[in-house]
Parts: C-alpha cells; structure tokens; sequence
C-alpha cells in the first residue's frame, strides 16, 4: 500500500516538474514575427530618412534656384531702366543732331550768299572802286582784312558745324550700339528666367513627390507599429498566461506533496493500529513494535520461552518532494513573475566571466541579457550600461523581475527580498547561478524597470 502512495507522489512531483510555458510555440512564432516587423520598420524608417534627406537636399537647390531668379529679375529690371535711359538719351541726341545739322546747313547756306554776292559784285571793278573810297593806305587794308576775316569766320563756323554734326551723329551711334548691347543682355537674363522658372517647377514637382513618398512610408511604419504594438499585447498576454501556469503548476506540486504526506501519515496510523499485542508471556520481556510496511511477510522467532514475537523488515523510505522555497506575497507581476521563474530555472548552472550560454556558463550580465532576450526585450551587455536600461525606479517601487545594479555587478530582483544572479566561478551554491535572500547585501548603485 505504501508502494502506491510512494508511486502517486512521484506522478504529482513529475508531473509538476514538467509543466511547460503555455503556447511555447505560438510565442516563439509571435517573436520571429516581431522580429521581422522590427527589420522591416527598421528598413522603412531608414528610406524615410533617405527620402528626408533627398527631400531637404532638394528644396535647398529650391531656395539657391530662387534667390538665382530673384537676382535674375532683379538684373532684368536693371537692364530695363538703363535700355530706357538709353533711349531717352537717343532721343535726345537725335533732336541736338537734328538742330546741329540745321545750324550746319543755315550757315552754309549763308556762306553761299555772301560767296554769290562777292562773285557777282566783285571782280577787278570792285577793287577799283574800294581803292577809289578809301581815304588812306590804312583803310584799304582794313577793308581787305575785314574781307579775309569774314571769309575765315564763315570757314571756321562751317568747319565747327561739321564737327559738331559727326560728334551727335558718332554719340547716336554708340548710343544705339550701347542700347543694343543692353538689350542683348536683357534678353540673356530673360531666357535664363524661363530657365530658372522651369527648373523651378520641375523641382517643386519633384519635391511634391517626396513628399508623397514619405508620407506613404510614413503610413507604413506606423502600420508596423502598430502591428509590433499587437505582437507585445499578444506576447505579454502569453507570458501571464505562462506565469499562471507555472503559478497553478507550483500550487499543484505543493497540494500533491502535502497529499502524500498525509496519505502516508494515515497508513502509518492504520499500521499502528494494526500491528499484533505480543505481551502473552508472563514475564512481559517483549515490548510494542510499531510495523509501517504491513504487506511484508512476519518472520517468526524462538525466544525460549515458546512465546512468539515479530521483527519487522526494515522500512522502504517514502519518496518526498522537497519543497520549493516560499516567495514572498505580494511582489511579483505576471511578466516579472515569469521572469523570475524562467531565470530560476538555471540555479546551479556555472558562471564563466564573458559567458554566454544559461546551462555551460554565463556572467552576471550576460545572464541578465539572455534572460530578458526569452521575453523579446533587448538590453546591454554590461552591468555598467545595463544601469541605463529600462526605466529607472526607487527600491521602494521595485517588483519581481527588475534588475538591481551594483558596482561591477548586476542581479534580478525575485520580489521576496533576494535576488537570482549569477555570482561567481566558485562552485555551487557558494558560486554559479544562485539565488541569495538579500538583495541589499552590498550598495546599489540603480534599480531599473526592463518589463513594464
């Protein structure tokens, strides 16, 4: 009988021992699946950022293309007064070259009559006659340098009309060629204008289309978000299932142990109550034996005194569960819970410094790191860095599942008061991944929040 009860709390202790985290394959296709959305959004948000700066690159050929425009119609406008001063100024040396050449052909003009006169009324008589008049030697001189002096006069005045006349008409010309030039010029910035405005509007376009670009990858990285926001709820959602689970799987470890023990109490009792009263000898040498293990056969002894007596086969032991450490009430979380449960697992497994790997040997970072990776957190390498990760909270506030930073050393906080860590290379338990009561046995230097 007592086999069967040894048999029942094995069963209970196996199958206690075995329980596994509900839906391990849903979660680990939800992470792969969070994974790749996170690649994914990466990638989006990096061609956002490329199309940013294509976009930013752009609109500052914009602005240098349209301060180029402002000067180029700035420079047209220029241009335009100075055509106009130019033509104003051709008019006006049109009008002083009319009125030179009026003056030109009106002295002339009288030039000629005074020539004609003095042809027509001149000759040998006319000297005659002057010589005639005159009074004296003096006076005929005089008339004859009066003559040749009038006859300079209208030679020099003809002579000055005709410079006059071809320094307006040279003036007009380089007039017209300087307004010529001006409106070559003119028309150089006009055609580099159309140019300007088409690059223009061929940029402004092109910038239109990144911006339509970026809000649609805009629109898709928030899709992404959201999505990886699903996958948290959904992974969250299975690691408190996980957490209940292996809640419900220690109460049921515990419920079976301590049946168990009181089915084995019973029959102890039952045996007790059943084992034979051997006192029949008058001489009462024989004392009660308490037998536990009643379906084993009794073998018989000679005494001497023809009284017989029992002596029991020894006792099978009863296989007991050892009883998991109480956690403390009160402290955990559901993720922080799971947390704790999947770190523990690992007690007594050896610490390596610059280790990886929970079962052949980890350091105290490194074992804090690939305890949150399991649950789709990502935090540093170092116990120094890992003091930045996360949100930062007060002792006071701490729960299950935070990490506490010392100097040189990081842990995660179990909500009891201890903590799970992986300590150092000495052997287990005075070394290697263990769990100590005191989380306070050193200064800290932060407690930090990785699962909200």
């Amino acid at each position: 009988m007592k086999k069967r009860f040894l048999c029942l709390s094995l069963i209970f202790a196996l199958a206690a021992a075995q329980v596994m985290p509900v839906a391990a394959a849903r979660k680990d296709e939800v992470q792969a699946e969070k994974a790749n959305t996170q690649s994914k959004l990466s990638a989006t948000e990096s061609k956002e950022a490329e199309l940013e700066e294509k976009k930013n690159n752009l609109l500052g050929e914009i602005d240098s293309l349209d301060q180029n425009l402002v000067q180029v119609i700035a420079q047209i406008d220029i241009l335009k007064g100075e055509i106009s001063d130019k033509e104003g100024a051709i008019v006006e040396t049109k009008e002083d070259l009319a009125e030179a050449e009026a003056d030109r052909d009106e002295q002339y003009a009288a030039m000629k009559k005074r020539i004609q006169y003095l042809y027509e009324n001149g000759g040998s008589d006319a000297w005659a006659q002057m010589l005639l008049e005159v009074n004296s030697i003096t006076d005929l001189l005089s008339k004859a340098e009066y003559t040749e002096k009038m006859y300079q006069f209208d030679r020099d005045e003809l002579e000055k009309l005709r410079d006059t006349v071809q320094q307006v008409t040279d003036l007009g010309n380089q007039l017209e060629q300087e307004k010529a030039e001006l409106e070559e010029m003119k028309q150089a910035q006009e055609d580099q204008q159309v140019n300007l405005e088409a690059a223009l509007e061929e940029k402004k376009a092109v910038a239109s289309d990144y911006e339509t670009q970026i809000a649609n990858v805009q629109a898709q990285a928030d899709e992404y978000r959201s999505l990886i926001e699903q996958q948290n709820a959904e992974l969250q959602r299975i690691q408190e299932e996980e957490a209940r689970q292996a809640a419900e799987a220690k109460k049921a470890k515990e419920k079976a142990a301590k049946e168990a023990e009181a089915a084995a109490q019973r029959q102890a009792q039952q045996n007790t109550a059943n084992t034979p009263d051997n006192n029949t000898n008058t001489n009462n040498n024989n004392t009660n034996n308490d037998v536990d293990d009643e379906d084993e056969p009794e073998t018989p002894s000679n005494n001497g005194g023809g009284g017989n007596s029992y002596v029991p086969e020894p006792e099978t032991p009863s296989y007991e569960e050892p009883e998991e450490e109480e956690q403390g009430g009160g402290g955990y979380s559901a993720t922080g819970e799971a947390v704790v449960a999947y770190a523990s697992q690992f007690i007594g497994n050896p610490y390596v410094y610059g280790g990886n790997s929970l079962t052949n040997g980890i350091d105290c970072s490194g074992f804090t790191q690939q305890v949150f990776a399991h649950f789709g957190y990502s935090i540093s390498r170092t116990s120094d860095s890992q003091a930045g990760d996360g949100r930062g909270i007060s002792y006071s506030q701490s729960r299950a599942g935070d990490i506490i930073v010392y100097s040189g050393h990081v842990a995660i906080l179990t909500g009891d008061g201890g903590i799970v860590h992986a300590s150092n290379s000495a052997p287990y338990p005075q070394g290697g991944i263990k769990y100590s009561s005191n989380a306070l046995y050193r200064p800290y230097i932060a407690v930090r929040r990785i699962v909200d």
